[in-house]
């Protein structure tokens, strides 16, 4: 979950919303609403437990095929290949300061390497994405103790007043809170695996609920120490507000090696979805004809050819549009697709030995009534991108008539 979003969405979200009470509720909303989705997922996870696909299966079996083919589609261009371009933009951002010729070429190199470890057995997989991660979680550590023993820079960008109140009910509050939900994506990715998780009916809630609730708090924690270290005239409207929160506080010298440290835990994320969303690609070629041939998996149940569907998919990405032309395009279709998979719980019986979701359907209620107002006033306040997002989806709909 810990990638691109956390780091970078401030900046954007100070441009139009900048009292602390205000950012804070953001993520913890945020949190809330990943956290209503892994109560789901957790229900519908245990319910299909030797099924590898995620949303895909949920939809398919409790709404509609054809609504489960389309977050398929969705999740191979916006849930997996979209995220990994948009860590691949954010990874050069960081690494600019270094003036490192032919970083373009570098990123491409990363991918089709990561590419290549996923595509050789999940025993590899597993070592190469447990190491990353744990380079993710110590620099995360990391940053995160030394911005809460030192003292605030002076001035900052806290603005603890009642101006909150003007902002919160607001367009750009919900824009703001798409940046969070794509932060927040990844809270569902062990569901896509469940397949191949030991124990799922354990292992698969406790992954997903205690995973989600840790990156909830480090999320608002990362968010106090950017907010304490900078003031809000060099944190707005910034993608690598880490690096311009820590420069200001300790020098140039320290932001560069935060920019360091962002771009190697980037690897990680990156890792996360190529692995991950392959399986989704898979498990749906499986069940269509004009997607078959991605349906093949090697003698080590690695769907390679997916893998690399994806990989090819991120690399055109890669060279299309600005990071946050991307990333608000990928999260309005990403907010719609899982808005369907938490609703598809309401239409699948409960078995008695899955995972059950409390205060069901009340929850899973709240969160497609929240989603939707907060996608109402995305295509009020940013119609292009949120057209575009609708374009790739109708797209995906063409394709399901080709049949």
């Amino acid at each position: 979950m810990v990638g691109t979003g956390v780091f970078t969405s401030l900046g954007f979200q100070l441009a139009a919303v900048q009292n602390t009470w205000s950012i804070l509720l953001l993520w913890v909303l945020g949190g809330l609403l990943a956290l209503i989705g892994a109560f789901t997922f957790a229900e519908l996870g245990t319910h299909y437990p030797d099924e590898k696909g995620g949303d895909y299966i949920f939809i398919s079996r409790g709404l509609h095929p054809l609504l489960g083919y389309l977050s398929a589609w969705v999740s191979l261009v916006g849930g997996f290949a979209a995220p990994v371009a948009i860590a691949g933009k954010a990874m050069e951002a960081y690494l600019s300061p270094f003036d490192i010729p032919n970083s373009r070429v570098l990123t491409v190199a990363l991918i089709l390497l990561i590419g290549l470890i996923h595509s050789v057995s999940l025993r590899q997989s597993s070592v190469f994405q447990n190491s990353t991660t744990v380079v993710k979680v110590v620099f995360v550590a990391v940053i995160l103790a030394v911005g809460v023993v030192v003292a605030p820079s002076v001035p900052n960008a806290f603005r603890f007043d009642g101006s909150y109140r003007q902002e919160v009910f607001t367009s750009p509050f919900a824009v703001s809170l798409l940046y969070v939900t794509y932060a927040y994506t990844g809270w569902n990715a062990a569901a896509y695996i469940v397949g191949e998780i030991r124990n799922p009916h354990r292992n698969l809630p406790r992954a997903l609920l205690l995973g989600t609730l840790t990156v909830t708090i480090l999320y608002v924690a990362l968010q106090i120490v950017f907010l304490k270290l900078a003031p809000i005239a060099q944190l707005s409207g910034q993608a690598d507000v880490a690096v311009v929160a820590f420069g200001s506080r300790f020098g140039e010298q320290a932001g560069r090696w935060v920019s360091v440290g962002i771009a190697f835990q980037l690897v990680a994320t990156m890792s996360s979805y190529i692995w991950i969303g392959g399986r989704v690609t898979s498990r749906m070629a499986k069940d269509f004809s004009l997607w078959r041939f991605f349906g093949h998996d090697n003698r080590y149940h690695i769907p390679v050819r997916a893998i690399w569907l994806q990989v090819g998919i991120t690399l055109l990405l890669l060279f299309s549009g600005t990071l946050e032309q991307v990333l608000l395009c990928t999260s309005f279709v990403l907010q719609l697709m899982g808005t369907l998979a938490v609703a598809s719980l309401l239409r699948t019986p409960r078995h008695p030995a899955a995972f059950h979701s409390p205060a069901r359907p009340w929850l899973q209620w709240s969160y497609i009534i929240f989603s939707l107002c907060v996608l109402g006033f995305i295509l009020i306040d940013r119609p292009v991108e949120s057209l575009i997002g609708l374009g790739i989806v109708g797209i995906g709909a063409l394709t399901y008539f080709l049949e």
